[in-house]
């Protein structure tokens, strides 16, 4: 299974690849039916490519893993480094991710290579080392860029014989375990600077760039070194972060601080979360299954040209992928492939906690509920990457899971901001809404949500029948100026149902999207009642007050975070009377 999507992926690659020997600008560049332009990292294309040709022997992906590289004098710079695009003056951090890759290539298949071909690439890998070892440290940027720089210095010191990248390596490794928080091991630092704290005092956590990038490097290096006390570490890390994995494989990154990055398999343009988990199955049974259900995720979510969707509803929205999706995670299935680390094709499905469980993730204001069918989280981080980058917070309900129907709710930003435009993909719409749920009032013109509340406090406990979750909330406008009234949400958990109870002291409405692509039939039989028939079973949402379908029954909104589209349902709430909503599944 790994080998045939990797090739779906190569195949998919090489259809959008540049041929215009006329031009060495785009000849061998792989260009991007989403975007509209090159992106710089699709050099690191070369090692799935390499990987790819000596598996099968087809030079067919010789030749695209050789122009692919060959492209990159586009992007590369007289210091060793490498662009994210062909201005000079462009971010130069990729170069961590093409030296590995490179190396990667010339490690495990240099010998494809004529000789004046790998001398002349290792010399390029050699001048990337250099600039390596002289920029980055831990601090460099964002964690990922310092942790995955911890590996390269690692790999490419043993690669090309130079012992002062060992060293510098060993130097970073050193104060990798400064970096995981208490109490539950939860890698920090996706933020500038890596130690900024939020108001509440809360450090930066992206579960994105976790799983699919930082904690591969500090893994790969500790197997390396056998640094027995970072696989302790990694252990309980690897396994702290998998509770955020639903059991079809998806990543519950609704409230991670780089979250506008989140599609549902996992983050769009970092390596993929296979690595570490299938290199660290001898120590947790559970790992390799991860890696594997999640592989078998993006596979459902690869389009019929053998490109990475973005999400899990691009194809019923009729949007193209991104290529940066399928050259970065197809990486991570050549190194499985190369290095005999890849998870046997049949995987134990990753259970559900059949009795009430609630997990306590303080450092991130976080917790995770379930109960028999279902999966849910409610958050009130208050980190903020940068103004007006805003995360689920607020005491919202951030994800919603059934075992049946799988995703019904997923948060998205609270506005959707192109925070890395080279990264992050243009709505085709003008109209943006938000997906996750939320209480909401308009006063004036002028939206009020607690969707922009950063001081929600929240208290979950068991109850008789399942999990009661009680959230103190204001609704704030994105300015974070507050209604000062205090609103309350409640939430409780059963195996027949979910029930949401809010209470205002001033008219609103609770806004409920359901992801649910256009293919599912809704129906509207009764002011208070709505029926969504999906392939696997039918939802139903009843209500006390009124229910409004805020888009025709026969139309979806879609938000490109997490990449799905959703029936949003706004429910009337009077001012001083309780109002519930209530979920269950047939």
């Amino acid at each position: 299974m790994i080998e045939s999507l990797l090739q779906r992926w190569c195949d998919g690659m090489i259809g959008v690849q540049i041929d215009a020997p006329s031009d060495p600008s785009r000849h061998g560049a792989i260009d991007c039916p989403a975007c509209g332009r090159i992106h710089g990292r699709c050099m690191d294309a070369v090692y799935p490519f390499f990987s790819l040709a000596k598996r099968s022997g087809n030079t067919r992906y010789f030749e695209a893993g050789k122009a692919v590289f060959e492209w990159s004098k586009n992007v590369s710079q007289p210091d060793g480094s490498w662009t994210v695009t062909a201005n000079p003056r462009s971010w130069r951090g990729i170069t961590v991710f093409g030296a590995i890759a490179l190396a990667e290539t010339l490690y495990h298949h240099g010998d494809l290579l004529d000789q004046a071909t790998r001398e002349r690439w290792t010399e390029r890998l050699e001048l990337a080392a250099n600039y390596i070892y002289e920029n980055f440290d831990l601090r460099f940027a964002n964690i990922n860029y310092g942790f995955t720089a911890l590996y390269a210095l690692n790999l490419l010191g043993r690669h090309l014989g130079e012992e002062r990248y060992l060293a510098r390596s060993r130097e970073l490794a050193a104060e990798a375990p400064h970096f995981f928080t208490n109490p539950n091991h939860l890698l920090y630092g996706e933020a500038k600077p890596v130690n900024a704290l939020s108001a509440r005092g809360m450090l930066a956590v992206d579960l994105g760039y976790n799983v699919e990038e930082s904690l591969n490097g500090l893994t790969l290096y500790a197997l390396q070194e056998r640094d027995e006390s970072l696989l302790a570490l990694l252990t309980s890390s690897l396994a702290s972060h998998l509770e955020f994995m639903l059991p079809d494989g998806g990543w519950d990154n609704s409230w991670g601080t780089r979250q506008f990055k989140w599609t549902y398999w996992g983050s769009r343009t970092s390596d993929g979360c296979q690595i570490a988990y299938a290199a660290m199955a001898k120590h947790n049974s559970k790992f390799a299954s991860a890696a594997l259900r999640n592989t078998m995720l993006m596979e459902r979510c690869t389009s019929k040209d053998g490109l990475l969707y973005g999400g899990i509803h691009y194809r019923e929205e009729g949007l193209p992928p991104c290529s940066h999706h399928t050259f970065a995670h197809a990486k991570s299935l050549a190194y499985l492939l190369d290095s005999g680390t890849a998870p046997e094709s049949q995987a134990k499905p990753l259970s559900l906690c059949g009795g009430a469980r609630i997990k306590r993730f303080p450092e991130i204001a976080t917790d995770l509920l379930s109960i028999g069918p279902w999966r849910a989280t409610v958050t009130a981080y208050d980190f903020i990457y940068r103004p007006g980058v805003q995360q689920a917070t607020g005491g919202t309900l951030s994800l919603l899971w059934h075992e049946t129907l799988g995703p019904l709710c997923a948060a998205s930003m609270a506005d959707y901001q192109l925070v890395e435009p080279y990264n992050q993909q243009k709505p085709k719409s003008d109209i943006d809404f938000a997906l996750t749920p939320r209480l909401e009032a308009c006063v004036k013109d002028i939206r009020y949500s607690n969707l922009y509340d950063l001081k929600a406090t929240f208290t979950s406990s068991h109850s008789t029948d399942g999990i009661q979750v009680d959230v103190s909330t204001k609704l704030n406008n994105r300015h974070y100026q507050s209604m000062e009234q205090t609103c309350k949400l409640s939430y409780r958990f059963a195996k027949e149902f979910v029930q949401i109870q809010v209470q205002s002291q001033f008219p609103a409405r609770y806004v409920l999207p359901i992801l649910s692509p256009v293919s599912d039939q809704a129906r509207h039989p009764s002011a208070s009642r709505i029926e969504i028939e999906k392939e696997a079973g039918t939802l139903t949402i009843e209500s006390d007050s009124p229910l409004e379908v805020v888009c025709p029954l026969g139309c979806r909104t879609f938000n490109l975070v997490p990449g799905a589209q959703a029936l949003p349902i706004a429910m009337t709430v009077a001012p001083d009377t309780p109002s519930s909503i209530r979920l269950r599944v047939s």
